[in-house]
């Protein structure tokens, strides 16, 4: 499973669309495009008896390039990133740092799908994509876009994979986290998100392990007797925490850069966020419960607050005993 990660390591709750979801996608796009170049065909045929041959051809041409150009660039334009095969398919065509797609990057895609698409048959499209690891086609390369896939699935309505466990918030907020490189930071997201999938055994010594790693980096020291998965909840929720407050910044400085000029992204509604500070994040919000307990039939994954010292998550702040390590 792709994601797109700012630089910080933070995934930012999307999913590269799989390469079957943008072929089916692409399929209902052809199926209305054909549809609607047939009736402007006919249409410019009809004008052609009336009129002038070269009018005809003229306008053929024209609703040939309007079709096969226009319908993903107007589209993606308008609706941001979205045509009517990938709405259908729960798609969106987004920029590479996961902003909304601008004209000249649909007009790019439009033009290149013309060569990849409807003059080779989509072969180019299809190999560029399998060995991309986002599975971007050449029109997404050239425009610096990637496909993600909007609608979140049915497991992750338990909750992101990394939340802040209330009895580590104030030793979070004080972590000096620079020295964390990314793929750890990666490694320890993708160890909680298969935290039940693996064998108990397993799960406590790989985690004791990257537990480890994340510990030889960051400063201060936690407190004693925590369980790793805990420990790396903790730490990947605060990193999460930082970054959004750093993106928060960064779109209010854009936001005032646009006031100063005189140019906001848009009218009255666009001129007041721009003279409006950042809505502040609080650096620890209510109490939000981990994400380890192991979630039973119809049940959520999350314990409720008042739960923390019994069930599942009892011996939470118990670390594990010690065993061999795979």
């Amino acid at each position: 499973m792709a994601e797109l990660v700012t630089g910080e390591a933070v995934a930012l709750d999307i999913r590269v669309a799989r390469l079957a979801s943008r072929a089916c996608a692409l399929l209902l796009d052809l199926l209305f495009q054909a549809m609607l170049l047939n009736i402007l065909i006919y249409l410019t045929a009809a004008t052609a008896v009336i009129a002038d041959e070269a009018w005809g051809v003229g306008l053929g041409i024209v609703a040939t390039a309007g079709v096969m150009v226009g319908y993903p660039c107007v589209f993606e334009t308008l609706t941001r990133g979205r045509t009517l095969g990938k709405l259908a398919l729960g798609l969106r065509v987004v920029a590479d740092d996961g902003g909304p797609i601008r004209f000249r990057q649909a007009f790019t895609r439009g033009l290149a799908s013309v060569v990849e698409i409807w003059l080779f048959s989509g072969a180019p499209a299809l190999i560029t994509s399998l060995f991309n690891r986002r599975g971007k086609r050449l029109g997404d390369v050239f425009a610096g876009t990637v496909v993600i896939q909007e609608r979140v699935p049915t497991a992750a309505i338990f909750g992101p994979v990394a939340v802040m466990p209330p009895q580590l918030a104030g030793w979070a907020r004080s972590l000096e986290l620079s020295q964390v490189p990314d793929d750890l930071a990666l490694t320890a997201r993708q160890y909680l998100s298969r935290f039940w999938e693996l064998l108990p055994e397993v799960r406590d010594a790989m985690g004791q392990r990257i537990a480890d790693q994340v510990l030889a980096v960051v400063s201060p020291p936690p407190p004693p007797g925590l369980r790793p998965e805990i420990l790396l909840s903790a730490v990947l929720a605060e990193r999460r925490h930082r970054e959004e407050w750093r993106l928060a910044q960064r779109r209010h400085r854009r936001m005032r850069m646009w006031q100063a000029h005189g140019q906001p992204p848009g009218g009255p509604t666009a001129m007041q966020v721009a003279g409006a500070p950042p809505a502040p994040i609080a650096p620890s919000g209510p109490p939000m419960p981990p994400p380890f307990s192991a979630p039973g039939p119809g049940q959520p994954r999350f314990l409720p607050p008042q739960d923390y010292g019994s069930g599942p998550y009892a011996q939470a702040l118990t670390p594990p005993p010690p065993g061999p390590r795979p």
